[in-house]
């Protein structure tokens, strides 16, 4: 049994990390989004900004690291599931704030990464995975959780346009708004985000079932998780189809990744909650 000390240097990294997101959410909501006197001055990402997220990154990570691969082996849960995918998510809005404009999108995905950090020191429930170390799992462990990141950050981004073209619709123009990436930059963005994933996705499915013995122990079997994953994978079919034969874009596409979105994180998220949290389960 852990000793107290223990435990609380555990969830440290976990505790600071959000503590450090939430406080950098603050900071860009009052120079980003709240509304001043000069309310229509955009101010660029600082290099002290971009040094402050990398540190909660590298913090954040450390406590990842330490929580699934502590003890030789590998344990995981839908509260590291959830923090992973945030953590990968803040990382790709700081590689992409290189390219465009991201700083005004910040006040809405920092907050959430705080929420997502701090999840495993509420739920500090995992179980192990046998066949960690075999080849087949890593690269279904990869491709989905980059998958899940990818499409996390594409529905965010479906969020804030659908927000930004309703406000341009109304004709008012506020601070949030004008520090909000031009709307066709954020439209190249999602639907560059949404193809990678969907690839990314389709090599987790495909490897999830071919090496389903090595990775799971077991042959691949049609349960609720698999089957969310693959209707998941067909909504962003069609969205990629629809977008490349029709050229859906605005309030369609928005629809579309949102409904995919959800029916994803239903895929693991949701059933994980449900045996580990409702029912008591790892």
């Amino acid at each position: 049994t852990r000793k107290m000390p223990d435990i609380l240097l555990h969830l440290l990294p976990h505790v600071v990390s959000s503590l450090l997101y939430a406080a950098l959410g603050f900071h860009f909501w009052h120079t980003r989004w709240r509304e001043k006197e000069r309310s229509l001055v955009t101010l660029p990402m600082q290099p002290w900004e971009r040094a402050a997220i990398v540190v909660a990154l590298l913090i954040q990570g450390f406590g990842l690291y330490q929580g699934v691969f502590a003890g030789g082996g590998m344990r995981f849960s839908f509260s590291y599931a959830l923090s992973l995918m945030l953590w990968l998510a803040v990382l790709i809005y700081w590689l992409e704030s290189f390219r465009s404009r991201m700083d005004g999108l910040q006040p809405m995905v920092l907050p959430l990464a705080a929420a997502g950090a701090a999840a495993p020191a509420i739920f500090p429930q995992l179980r192990v995975i046998g066949h960690a170390g075999g080849w087949g799992f890593m690269v279904h462990f990869l491709a989905a959780m980059l998958a899940y990141s990818l499409f996390t950050l594409s529905a965010l981004h479906a969020v804030f346009m659908g927000f930004a073209e309703r406000k341009l619709h109304q004709r008012s123009m506020t601070r949030s708004l004008s520090s909000l990436p031009p709307i066709l930059t954020m439209e190249a963005l999602l639907f560059r985000m949404i193809t990678v994933a969907f690839c990314l996705l389709t090599v987790a499915l495909v490897s999830g079932v071919w090496f389903s013995e090595e990775i799971f122990g077991k042959a691949a079997v049609l349960d609720h998780k698999t089957l969310f994953a693959f209707a998941s994978w067909g909504i962003f079919a069609a969205l990629l189809v629809g977008r490349r034969v029709y050229g859906w874009r605005g309030r369609i596409a928005l629809r579309w990744t949102l409904a995919g979105f959800m029916v994803l994180l239903l895929a693991y998220i949701g059933s994980r909650f449900v045996a580990e949290v409702v029912l008591g389960r790892l």
